[in-house]
């Protein structure tokens, strides 16, 4: 199985950002885990973050014909971006909305998201450890046998 992990805008900033909302795990932290966790199953993965709303999409499309599931944290784009829902729809890939914050238990704002529509399944409110359970139910719901090779 491969899987692409995406992370929007400012997830390159965990550990300085809102310690209180998002933790002390560093960004290079998050990377080695799901690196970590992702070599123990057998699961190929790539992990892409960028602050550009187009370099997502566009990752997103590339995805299509090479990855199994993609897990996204979109940061905020989650509340504002049309053009990352329509990317998802367009690949027709399993993928799963992570939120390391409980996004439901703040700003009004935070409370839509857009690309939670296309989504197969939320997870928010479990740190970093969200990303995990994420890459855990694309495996057991849409995998296949062990694929270490890189997308």
């Amino acid at each position: 199985m491969k899987i692409l992990v995406i992370n929007g805008p400012n997830l390159n900033m965990l550990g300085i950002r809102e310690p209180a909302h998002y933790g002390r795990e560093t960004y290079a932290d998050l990377v080695k885990k799901i690196q970590n966790h992702c070599e123990e199953k057998g699961i190929g993965v790539t992990l892409y973050q960028s602050n550009h709303e187009g370099d997502l999409v566009d990752k997103i499309q590339e995805a299509y014909g090479t990855a199994d599931g993609i897990v996204i944290n979109p940061g905020a784009y989650t509340h504002t971006s049309i053009a990352l829902l329509d990317a998802v729809k367009s690949v027709n890939i399993p993928t799963v909305e992570v939120h390391i914050s409980k996004v439901e238990e703040r700003e009004d704002f935070r409370q839509i998201s857009y690309i939670r529509l296309a989504c197969v399944k939320t997870i928010t409110g479990h740190g970093t450890d969200g990303y995990l359970e994420a890459i855990d139910f694309l495996s057991e719901e849409y995998g296949h046998d062990g694929d270490l090779s890189a997308l």
